[in-house]
C-alpha cells in the first residue's frame, strides 16, 4: 500500500484526485539534497494523509544516488505495534 501511494502521481485515480504523492514526476527533475528533502515531505504528508489510521510513521530517509532516489521507510502498525522497514528505489 505504502508503494501504491509513493508511485501514484495527483489526479491519476479518477475517483480519488489527490491520491498518491508523485514520486515518479521528481525523477525527471535534477538530483539534489533539495530533491531529497522535497521527496522526503511530500512522501511524509501522503503516508499521513492515508495512512494514518494504520501505520504511524516513524521516519522517512531519503538518499540520493547518482540518477536514482532511494526511499526507506520505517513505521509501525498501529494493530500490532510491530516496526517494519520499507525501501524503494526510483530511477
Amino acid at each position: 500500500m505504502i508503494e501504491q501511494i509513493l508511485f501514484t502521481s495527483p489526479g491519476e485515480r479518477p475517483n480519488r484526485p489527490s491520491f498518491g504523492c508523485g514520486v515518479k514526476q521528481l525523477l525527471f527533475q535534477p538530483n539534489s539534497d533539495e530533491l531529497a528533502a522535497t521527496t522526503q515531505f511530500l512522501i511524509q504528508g501522503a503516508l499521513q494523509q492515508w495512512m494514518s489510521e494504520l501505520i504511524e510513521v516513524q521516519e522517512i530517509q531519503v538518499d540520493n544516488r547518482d540518477s536514482s532516489l532511494q526511499i526507506t521507510v520505517r513505521y509501525r502498525i498501529r494493530l500490532t505495534q510491530n516496526e517494519t522497514v520499507a525501501t524503494f528505489t526510483t530511477q
